[in-house]
């Protein structure tokens, strides 16, 4: 009953791992090309996933868990990751903003 959601799970993380390898290198055309990835394995998760009752008593549940703990701590340090690479952005645009203001046209 859990397995294929623990399937849908570790792919999940590999593909939130890859997001943050892209993320560092900078490659957005692969961070991009992996929105949809995550996007249909989210929803099959929410879809497969069996009560929570039947599942405590299935021997993968604390496997699953775990797992699902893993992936929300990725998919927060790339939202994180994010948040600052846009912050250095906006204070950078703002520098160059700040340093127009004063010249002539």
């Amino acid at each position: 009953m859990v397995e294929p959601v623990l399937h849908h799970a570790h792919e999940l993380h590999r593909l939130l791992s890859m997001e943050f390898e892209a993320l560092k290198s900078q490659d957005l055309d692969l961070f991009e090309s992996l929105q949809p990835g995550k996007s249909d394995l989210l929803q099959q998760l929410g879809t497969t996933c069996p009560d929570p009752e039947a599942l405590e008593s299935d021997p993968l549940w604390h496997e699953l868990r775990e797992e699902l703990l893993k992936c929300r701590d990725l998919h927060r340090r790339n939202v994180i990751f994010i948040e600052r690479k846009l912050d250095t952005i906006r204070g950078a645009l703002h520098c160059l903003r700040s340093g127009d203001s004063g010249s002539p046209l």
